[in-house]
């Protein structure tokens, strides 16, 4: 009988050199690591990541959090889209460099998650991110994505590409039907999806506000949950908007928190620059303290009102031009 055991070898953590993680978008999607951005179909996570993309391209990011230097290779894989009609065009929108993003050719056979182009193509185009599209479609014919066993060894494969070549996959994945269910459970598929993942991001409709998606982070193992975002759709386009004051419950329940707080924010600094000029720092956060508005909402009010602060005798003070807040 022919001996199939394993030759066991062991690692001395010893021998490990300890490395700090590498973030594209601290703390949603880091460099190395899987990422899931789900949702329902039509909400808005294909759009949210077409324009990473596209700012990707040109060496931009969505907001401070996103640290990049240089514009980089983007490898986008979509099973549900047309490239001719529908994602050349989306792309064209954002403003991409459509020469940086590119696309493995399944004309001959489809891909999968376990395809040896995938490795061949992060290696060709020296791509810093690989998208899949959605995930279901990258499993390969056979496969139940509701087994983790069928499962686990495509994301471990994935998992191990993504450290390998220090590029941040992202799986964008539907949401099943089970309302009521916690985000995690949610997912299209096996649990094991949501295990692998480093990151999981869940973009929704915000109840009352047709044009806006909030974009929640439900799971994070390498750093703090990150705030909450939104973006706006509109005939315009795409417009990121930061911050925002909603919770996960709020865009799986479809329902709106009852108050914007950012909006809540700067109606404070508003009505604070019918009666003075200016106010002391820490005032304005007691006060926005009692109204339940975080300190960072408040910064972000601020920044977008475009309030500086200014120091005298000793005390810092944010002037408010009622002429300017109240336009």
């Amino acid at each position: 009988m022919e001996d199939i055991r394993t030759e066991l070898k062991m690692i001395k953590m010893s021998d490990i050199e300890a490395q700090e993680i590498e973030w594209l978008w601290y703390p949603y999607i880091a460099y190395g690591k899987l990422a899931i951005v789900q949702g329902d179909p039509g909400d808005g996570k294909t759009t949210l990541i077409l324009n990473l993309a596209a700012k990707l391209t040109k060496g931009e990011g969505l907001d401070e959090n996103m640290k990049v230097t240089e514009p980089m290779n983007v490898i986008y894989q979509t099973a549900e889209d047309g490239l001719a009609d529908t994602v050349k065009p989306r792309l064209l929108q954002a403003g991409a460099d459509c020469e940086k993003v590119l696309v493995i050719d399944e004309s001959e056979k489809s891909l999968s998650m376990l395809d040896e182009r995938i490795e061949e193509a992060l290696i060709k185009t020296g791509a810093r991110v690989l998208i899949l599209d959605p995930i279901q479609a990258y499993l390969g014919s056979g496969t139940d994505m509701n087994r983790a066993n069928e499962v686990r060894n495509m994301t471990k494969r994935l998992a191990a590409l993504a450290e390998k070549y220090k590029c941040a996959i992202i799986l964008i994945g539907h949401m099943n039907k089970a309302a009521g269910n916690k985000a995690a459970y949610r997912g299209m598929g096996s649990i094991d999806f949501y295990a692998v993942a480093r990151s999981v991001l869940l973009v929704g409709r915000v109840e009352g506000e047709p044009n806006i998606r909030a974009m929640v982070q439900i799971k994070n193992n390498l750093a703090e949950f990150g705030h909450a975002k939104a973006f706006r759709l509109s005939e315009e386009g795409f417009r990121w908007l930061g911050d925002y004051e909603i919770t996960a419950d709020e865009v799986l329940g479809g329902y709106a928190p009852k108050i914007n707080k950012l909006e809540q924010a700067k109606d404070l600094l508003r009505e604070l620059s019918k009666e003075l000029e200016k106010v002391e720092s820490n005032s304005i956060y007691d006060m926005a303290k009692e109204q339940n508005i975080s300190k960072r909402t408040l910064e972000n009010a601020k920044r977008e009102m475009g309030i500086r602060a200014k120091r005298e005798n000793g005390s810092w003070y944010w002037p408010l031009d009622r002429e300017k807040l109240l336009k």
